[in-house]
């Protein structure tokens, strides 16, 4: 039996055992998230709809066909007077009929590359509701990515604590226990007591910030059953430490999702330049129809008339002047022009923010082998104390003062580790490396 299938038993040993109903790796949180989640379904469906839109019929590319028939009809009364005679001739109801039915065709056949600007701005359009959709994807990982360590965080903290209510239980037993044979005195056994209570009081209140970060997390994951038993594979935060940032900011300028919107947005407002400048080229249009006219007569010398047959045309044109051409030209060059601004600020932005990150990363990875010796060295003396103490050699107050330091420096190595995890976290996502966590 290999050591994967070993571990896997002793995880369906342990859940069984807990009655948790679910235990989760990261991976498998985000994967239940992003089918899930609504947020994303709703950019999902935006995504669908631009590449609905991104059709060439809905650039102008396609003929326009429309079909019509109607039938209309008079009943007229008659006085006619001769003037040679002076006789008046009279007819009443006179009744004629018109039915007529027919197709006609209208098709732009070139408006001074108007169409293949619009048909280039929805296809802009759709890959940038799909770079939208990634940002989404992206800062939902991020999102349920902290989440999750923020889960492993409170759970550390409640095994430390549940550690120390233990501690401090065995504390009051050895206390009250001398204090029963006179070895001892009832303040030292108070003392004991509330140093128990005061422990229990701060594991309570941990247990209820456990149960918040599940909820979270759970309903990041698009889970309606937030009340249910809910657990993680992992029980240490596992710190990154061989990120480099030059790979990262080359990384950054390929592959961030807000510079690609950005370009994105640059790419659009020089498709809406070519669209006002189509003005200035001529238009050509073509149209065409076929149709069937009945007319039938009350009196007419003709009693009946049928016509049916194919019309057609060509037109050629241009706009002589158009009062809005040099405000709107004007106007898009400054589109233009503020959409490479905007790129530049952004991808400046974004290397202050990477660069910031990155001295806290640095930082936080300096404290954290601080943290660890200091855990040690807490570790040690904490050992130490307890042996003192069951030889009667320590005072009650100093095996509190060393219990409390080992809580305090696992509380402190803890926190850096999850500041870590944020920092690095962040640099990912920035550099647009934050999908790794889907592997």
């Amino acid at each position: 039996m290999n050591r994967r299938n070993i571990l896997a038993i002793i995880l369906a040993t342990v859940t069984a055992l807990s009655g948790v109903s679910q235990v989760n790796t990261l991976k498998s949180c985000i994967d239940n998230g992003l089918e899930n989640n609504y947020s994303l379904k709703i950019v999902r469906n935006d995504e669908k709809t631009a590449a609905n839109n991104a059709t060439i019929a809905n650039a102008g590319y396609l003929p326009e066909v429309n079909f019509s028939a109607g039938y209309s009809g008079t009943l007229d009364n008659t006085n006619t007077t001769a003037r040679s005679t002076g006789e008046v001739s009279k007819e009443r109801g006179v009744a004629d009929h018109t039915l007529h039915a027919g197709l006609d065709l209208n098709w732009t056949l070139f408006d001074g590359f108007k169409i293949q600007a619009n048909y280039s701005r929805l296809q802009e359009l759709k890959r940038q509701s799909e770079t939208i959709t990634r940002i989404a994807i992206e800062d939902y990982v991020a999102g349920i990515a902290s989440e999750y360590y923020n889960f492993v965080q409170q759970k550390v903290r409640m095994k430390n604590l549940e550690y120390a209510v233990e501690l401090s239980r065995e504390r009051m037993r050895i206390v009250y226990e001398r204090y029963i044979i006179g070895q001892g005195s009832k303040l030292e056994y108070k003392q004991a007591q509330v140093d128990f209570n005061a422990d229990r009081t701060e594991s309570i209140k941990q247990r209820e910030m456990l149960a918040s970060s599940r909820i979270r997390l759970k309903e990041l994951m698009g889970d309606h059953n937030v009340k249910e038993a809910f657990d993680v594979v992992d029980s240490i935060i596992v710190v990154e430490n061989k990120l480099d940032f030059d790979s990262l900011w080359s990384y950054t300028l390929e592959h961030n999702t807000s510079i690609l919107k950005a370009a994105q947005n640059r790419t659009l407002a020089e498709l809406d330049m070519k669209t006002v400048s189509s003005r200035d080229y001529p238009y050509l249009k073509l149209n065409a129809g076929y149709g069937y006219t009945y007319n039938k007569y009350g009196i007419n010398a003709t009693s009946k008339r049928s016509n049916w047959g194919a019309d057609f045309g060509i037109t050629l044109g241009m706009k002589i002047f158009d009062g809005n051409r040099s405000r709107e030209r004007r106007n898009a060059r400054i589109a233009v022009e503020n959409a490479e601004l905007e790129q530049r600020n952004l991808e400046l932005n974004l290397y202050a923010d990477l660069c910031d990150l990155w001295q806290a990363y640095e930082n936080n990875l300096r404290l954290l082998e601080l943290e660890r010796e200091n855990v040690k060295t807490a570790r040690e003396n904490h050992e130490i104390a307890c042996e003192r103490n069951l030889l009667g050699d320590l005072a009650g107050i100093e095996m509190r003062e060393a219990q409390k330091s080992l809580l305090d420096a696992e509380e402190r190595l803890l926190e850096t580790e999850y500041d870590t995890k944020i920092c690095e976290i962040s640099l990912l996502l920035i550099s647009g490396k934050i999908l790794t966590y889907l592997n």
